[in-house]
């Protein structure tokens, strides 16, 4: 574990090293290594915790830089361009790209099974590593480090390019550990020049129906849809989770 590297690699000095520690120990190593103490000490090494602050930290930072770059956005725009930017998927491809899988503190078990690479591991990390940053220097150090290893797909991202709404589907379902949706086309009406496509997109729990002038544009609407759907009906337990 070479925190001097990371350190580096972040762009972030901790006044209090052992934030950044506990924020790269996950659960398996605590179990393994902490047997016969107290729960209550093996809960408070690992990084749950810090990646519930770090959760909520990463949402306002995001929602902010958005919110400054894009001025004149609509909401449902800031929206899209967030839950891109704070996904696991994006969260993971960060984190591989600042190595942080080579200084995570994971038990034997979970390094034989690859640990190291899960992107939902990494992606927690990450999150964890924010809210040590945010606890050891304060928001404003935070969000700077969030602008500064966010900058790359901060460039790339905009209210044009997150109208994906087939892969938004698929991250909150993730988020919510579902498995992936169904699409089925239901029908297809009108002259082979003027079809409309009828789509359902289905996933553990409901549906959702589209229609297009393509399959893909059917398809979008059916996972716009399901996403409206997703998050009227939001649990209370992600509620909790997901601050952000």
């Amino acid at each position: 574990m070479d925190l001097i590297k990371l350190e580096k690699a972040i762009g972030y000095k901790f006044s209090e090293p052992e934030l950044l520690i506990r924020a790269l120990t996950h659960r398996s190593w605590t179990h393994e290594n902490l047997k016969g103490k107290p729960d209550h000490e093996i809960r408070s090494a690992d990084n749950e915790s810090l990646e519930f602050i770090g959760d909520s930290v990463l949402g306002l930072a995001i929602a902010e830089i958005l919110f400054r770059k894009y001025p004149n956005t609509p909401e449902g725009g800031l929206t899209l361009m967030k839950h891109r930017l704070v996904s696991a998927v994006t969260l993971a491809e960060i984190a591989a790209s600042l190595s942080i899988g080579d200084h995570i503190r994971i038990g034997r078990g979970e390094e034989h099974s690859g640990g190291r690479q899960k992107p939902q591991l990494l992606a927690n990390t990450l999150e964890a590593l924010i809210g040590a940053i945010f606890l050891d220097g304060g928001y404003i150090s935070a969000r700077a480090v969030i602008s500064f290893i966010f900058a790359d797909v901060l460039k790339q991202i905009s209210p044009e390019t997150s109208l994906d709404y087939k892969s938004l589907l698929q991250e909150t379902l993730q988020a919510r550990k579902l498995p992936a949706p169904v699409y089925t086309l239901l029908r297809s009406e009108g002259q082979p020049h003027d079809r409309m496509f009828y789509v359902e997109a289905q996933w553990e729990g409901g549906s959702a129906a589209g229609f297009g002038k393509t399959i893909k544009a059917a398809e979008m609407m059916a996972a716009s849809r399901a996403i409206e759907a997703l998050q009227s009906s939001r649990p209370k337990s992600n509620q909790k989770k997901k601050l952000g």
